[in-house]
């Protein structure tokens, strides 16, 4: 349980695919943050289904949510598991904060205040990581169709051009994590 003194605070996720945000929120939970990934949202969607995690079969069912819950369906779907994690975390992690809509759902119904760090790389850059990838592996024509499919779709450019703060991501993943570590201390932000 918390204490009184403390002041929760959600960090919110945000950036393109393949910039880094699955290795920051596997840091911040190797660190003890609670963390909640809204890709799971999606993920556990499918296997509900009996279906393969795909991107072809991710992009239907996220398309499918977001037509019966809305642009901000992560957020409604996620909100009551965020908001019962903040009953027992000081502070939490949203890996992968989608659209502009579920920035504003987060942001009126959360309950706390919420710092959203983007991570950037440019587009070439997250193509070669997208294509060594051992999970979800893509090809740059998949990846740019993705790309595309993001930001007409899903609104993904509202969160990352309103965040607080951005991370480069253009070397290696401990320089990533050391700029990630630099923003919670000034912050303030611990576990």
């Amino acid at each position: 349980m918390l204490q009184q003194t403390e002041l929760p605070r959600a960090l919110a996720l945000v950036g393109m695919p393949g910039v880094g945000k699955t290795i920051c929120a596997k840091h911040l939970e190797d660190l003890g943050y609670f963390q909640l990934r809204f890709g799971g949202v999606v993920e556990d969607e499918v296997r509900a289904r009996g279906w393969d995690v795909t991107p072809d079969n991710e992009r239907i069912v996220r398309e499918e949510l977001r037509e019966q819950y809305g642009m901000a369906a992560m957020a409604v779907i996620s909100l009551p598991k965020l908001q019962a994690a903040l009953t027992e975390h000081s502070h939490i992690i949203i890996d992968g904060l989608y659209s502009f809509s579920e920035y504003k759902i987060l942001q009126q119904q959360l309950g706390v205040p919420m710092v959203v760090v983007a991570i950037a790389a440019t587009r070439h850059l997250r193509y070669e990581r997208f294509a060594k990838r051992d999970i979800r592996p893509l090809t740059p024509e998949e990846a740019t169709l993705r790309d595309i499919q993001e930001i007409e779709r899903i609104e993904k450019g509202g969160p990352i051009a309103i965040a607080d703060y951005t991370l480069l991501n253009d070397g290696s993943p401990d320089e990533l994590l050391q700029r990630l570590d630099e923003v919670l201390e000034i912050l303030n932000f611990r576990p």
